[in-house]
């Protein structure tokens, strides 16, 4: 089992920045792709981005490609989400997941992963 937190959400400027944070434990191992999804009110959960273990490997949403940018520490068991240029759209309850394989073609399905964490609240205002 792995037990992700995040943690970092708040409420921004349209224009402002924030850096989420998710921390690992347990079998920290099993941790080899982590993903950060988000999701609206009203609205289906959706990918914004995914890191493999070594983070020679990224992927992101269209909507936020060139404004997040996501890395990991594994010596820290650390992920984290740096987004910048937020936009009200961006608003949404972020969640960390993470799963024991990297999935070169399907990383944007939330069943790819095996680990979620409980969300955290990034609200931009406009």
């Amino acid at each position: 089992q792995v037990q992700l937190v995040e943690s970092g959400g708040g409420l921004v400027q349209a224009g402002g920045s924030l850096r989420l944070s998710c921390a690992a434990s347990g079998r920290t191992g099993s941790a080899v792709a982590m993903a950060w999804f988000r999701q609206a009110p009203g609205k289906e959960r959706e990918f914004v981005t995914v890191i493999n273990w070594s983070g020679d490997k990224t992927e992101y949403a269209d909507s936020v490609k060139g404004r997040f940018f996501i890395s990991r520490d594994n010596a820290k068991n650390q992920m984290y989400l740096q987004m910048d240029s937020l936009e009200p759209e961006d608003t949404a309850v972020y969640y960390c997941a993470a799963g024991p394989r990297y999935y070169y073609t399907s990383y944007y399905r939330t069943n790819q992963y095996d680990y979620w964490g409980q969300g955290t609240q990034v609200t931009v205002s406009s």
